[in-house]
Formats: C-alpha cells, structure tokens, sequence
C-alpha cells in the first residue's frame, strides 16, 4: 500500500506563492505518472496537474502558466509550485497517481491532504 504524503500549504493573500511537497513510499516511483489534486467544499475532487516519468506535464486550464509541477525520482517527491494564486484556488491539495495523465481518477488510496487558503 502506497503512502502519500502532502505538505506545505497554509494561508496566502492574492497573487502569493506557495510549494506544496508530496513524499510517496513507492519502491518504483520513477515509472509512475503522478498528479496533483485538489478539492474545494461542495466540489468535485479535480485534477490540476500531472507529470510522466520522463518530465511531460499537464496542466488543467485554470492553473496554466501559474502552477509548475515537478518531481524528483531520487526523492520519491512530486512538487506544485503555486503562483499567482487567487481565491479560487483555495482546496485541500492532494497528490496521487492519475489512470492516466489527464485522468481525474486516481490509484492509490488519498493522503491527509494539505489545504491550501488564498484570502486577503
């Protein structure tokens, strides 16, 4: 059983930057694609980004140009870097592994999340 686990949010004000951080027990991290979620109250859970095991990435088009996601295989630890935030992107943030890249269902089972509030 995978373990996921998510890190670095908190409060920012409009137009603030945070990095959230997601360390993963996989023994074979590297091969998997690995995505970040988030879910806002009364929403849907939703895919924002994702990224293979050779670096392509996927951006949904409310995050792009503003959100970067990253990962380091030596690190089992997949990275979003959050710019430009605004208040619609307050949400618990989750990592996990996409069906497919730009799939909005996951195959492990959900870390504790880390919330995420923009707000002046």
């Amino acid at each position: 059983q995978v373990q996921l686990v998510e890190s670095g949010g908190g409060l920012v004000q409009p137009g603030g930057s945070l990095r959230l951080s997601c360390a993963a027990s996989a023994t074979i991290f590297r091969i998997y694609t690995m995505g970040w979620y988030r879910q806002a109250p009364g929403k849907q859970r939703e895919l924002v980004a994702s990224i293979r095991s050779l670096g392509n990435t996927y951006y949904a088009d409310s995050v792009k140009g503003r959100f970067t996601i990253s990962r380091d295989n030596a690190k089992n630890t997949v990275y979003l870097q959050m710019d430009s935030l605004k208040p619609e992107d307050t949400a618990v943030y989750y990592c996990n592994r996409p069906s497919s890249y730009d799939s909005p269902y996951a195959m492990w089972s959900w870390g504790q999340g880390t919330q995420v509030t923009v707000s002046s």
